[in-house]
């Protein structure tokens, strides 16, 4: 069964991730408040990024890889920038990784 990983933008502008069979039909239930309690506080949404994976398992799975991203890493997979993510990831910035001006590529 086809699944979908979504990503949408709140009217607080944050951001929710989520994953479904019908993409459609879970959309139209965030936008009428019956979706997750999270958005429904937040109404209105727009979508702003869609992946198709040929199972809902692995929709669900990049679902939960999404959810642990940060805001910045959030941003550049919706802006289609995804040469940036590496630079983006935690580990990264944990370990001390400068993110510019060094000259290092990742």
């Amino acid at each position: 069964m086809k699944g979908y990983t979504y990503i949408l933008q709140c009217s607080d502008g944050s951001y929710y991730t989520g994953s479904t069979v019908d993409l459609e039909l879970r959309i139209q239930q965030h936008q009428n408040g019956k979706g997750a309690n999270y958005t429904k506080r937040r109404l209105p949404i727009s979508l702003l990024y869609v992946e198709i994976f040929t199972r809902i398992d692995e929709a669900f799975r990049r679902e939960k890889q999404i959810q642990g991203w940060s805001r910045k890493k959030k941003e550049a997979l919706t802006d289609g920038e995804h040469n940036q993510l590496p630079r983006l990831s935690r580990n990264y910035t944990e370990y001390g990784v400068p993110s510019t001006g060094s000259g290092t590529e990742i």
